[in-house]
């Protein structure tokens, strides 16, 4: 089935509130939307599109986003949504590793375009012929859309996902308690698998989608209050700074929130704390996991239905099969790599076999990069990435450990580890601080704390405090950045 056919809501219903950062609301039906996707088809059509052609997307979220998304679709284009924070000659590469045809870019960002590359307005104008033609049938193997990791390592990889796992994707939502009378907050830029997923998966449920431009702290609460938002979608990054808001929370009614999901990385037993004193005891609080190349579903509740306990990843979903290995590539029952294997599931990295053949075993097993533990219960705990551990004197370090631990100290909100090079260790970690409004600890004081509380290899051998962390174009905390900013304090 073609996933631009899953939109299921009522006519006269609200699908979409598109919301810029000064506030200012665009209400679309799903008969307007319905329209506007009519219309942009015939418009590609007119720019000569055809089935198979690669299209690009390098814009903000906006109405336009979503709307371009499932006209491509029923088109039986494969669309390729680019991160637009990328630096040009890096945008240049996945232009091109995709095969994209044209691409559709907002104004904001059209001088990131190629010169030499074919663009045009994501914006459509009226064309007048409203040609409800019925959407290209798709196989299965037919690529949807290649979505681009984020390149930490490197230019980043095309990652395929095709319609029969997108649709697997969806219907495993679906099977959750969202229905058409939700309001799904998306605040995460359409670029990422995460919120491009959420969009297609509550359109598909008939549920309203409560859009941001880009995400600020204040707007989402905002939001929240002004439209009556259900089910927040976010990572734990986005929340560490929403519940320091304190201004705008005692203005805001946040009373509508019954479902709080975090996802894309860990989070803290702390700010579980924060986000239910904030929420509510009646909100649901989930830390979903998924990868791009494996799709963004691997666990859920147990078998019998058990719900996750909050801060683990859960039991593995139906129709996923999971396992850890160990550094020899030996399965263990207790910590190790994360394995896994789902029917959304990539088939390889886009132009890149050396590299597939690294994470992607001949039968479809997924290598993550993630290290997990399983209690005895057999529920999933995410402990680090493998690439963010560092060697510090002999020692393996993974950076959450240590984080965890700060975290738990009463002044500190925040906390991320990030190393720096040490002629004698190898590695050592130096950490950055976000402190509760108010707290006075002392860099000091902190390393004290560790060194109390932790190996002493663990402890920070420096500590810079901050406003806030910087974020990446996923919305999660820029390791990269910190990293720099770390050797240049330290030079």
């Amino acid at each position: 089935m073609n996933i631009g056919d899953r939109i299921h809501g009522s006519p006269t219903n609200t699908a979409l509130v598109f919301v810029k950062p000064d506030g200012h609301a665009t209400f679309i039906t799903y008969s307007q939307l319905e329209e506007r996707i009519d219309n942009c088809r015939d418009w590609l059509r007119e720019l000569g599109f055809a089935r198979g052609d690669s299209l690009a997307l390098l814009a903000d979220n906006s109405d336009d986003f979503v709307v371009a998304w499932y006209a491509a679709l029923r088109e039986g284009l494969t669309v390729v949504p680019v991160n637009h924070k990328l630096m040009m000659p890096t945008i240049a590469h996945i232009l091109k590793d995709s095969g994209a045809v044209s691409v559709l870019v907002d104004k904001q960002h059209a001088d990131k375009v190629p010169t030499d590359f074919l663009s045009a307005t994501i914006t459509p104008p009226k064309v007048g012929l409203l040609d409800r033609r019925p959407s290209q049938v798709m196989e299965n193997e037919d690529c949807a859309v290649v979505l681009y990791t984020s390149g930490s390592t490197g230019m980043p990889k095309g990652v395929p996902m095709d319609h029969s796992g997108y649709n697997w994707t969806i219907n495993t939502r679906l099977k959750g308690n969202v229905h058409q009378h939700h309001r799904l907050l998306v605040a995460a830029p359409l670029y990422h698998i995460n919120a491009l997923g959420a969009v297609t998966f509550a359109l598909a449920a008939g549920a309203c989608v409560v859009l941001l431009q880009r995400f600020e702290a204040k707007l989402y609460l905002q939001a929240i209050d002004r439209h009556r938002c259900t089910w927040l979608t976010s990572v734990p990054s986005m929340l560490a700074m929403v519940v320091r808001e304190s201004e705008v929370l005692s203005e805001s009614d946040l009373s509508s929130v019954q479902s709080v999901r975090m996802g894309s990385s860990p989070v803290s037993d702390k700010l579980i704390a924060q986000v239910r004193a904030v929420f509510g005891e009646h909100a649901v609080i989930s830390n979903a996991y998924g990868t791009t190349e494996g799709g963004p579903l691997v666990f859920g509740a147990s078998p019998e239905g058990k719900q996750p306990p909050i801060g683990s990843a859960g039991w593995p979903l139906s129709d996923v099969y999971a396992k850890l290995v160990d550094a020899q590539g030996n399965e263990s029952t207790e910590c190790g790599e994360l394995v896994h294997k789902t029917p959304a599931t990539m088939k390889g990295y886009l132009n890149l076999p050396d590299k597939t053949q690294q994470v992607l075993s001949a039968d479809g097993w997924y290598f993550t990069g993630d290290i997990f533990r399983r209690d005895e219960q057999g529920a999933f705990w995410f402990v680090s990435r493998v690439d963010d551990m560092f060697v510090c004197g002999g020692e393996n370090l993974h950076p959450q450990e240590v984080e965890r631990l700060l975290e738990m100290h009463g002044d500190v909100q925040q906390a991320c580890v990030v190393p720096i090079a040490d002629e004698i260790k190898g590695a050592k970690p130096v950490a950055f601080i976000v402190k509760y409004p108010g707290a006075e600890v002392s860099a000091e004081e902190l390393k004290l704390y560790t060194l109390s509380n932790g190996p002493s290899y663990q402890h920070p051998r420096h500590i810079f405090f901050v406003d806030q962390l910087p974020l990446a174009g996923t919305n999660k905390i820029d390791r990269k950045e910190l990293m720099k900013q770390a050797q240049e304090n330290l030079e």
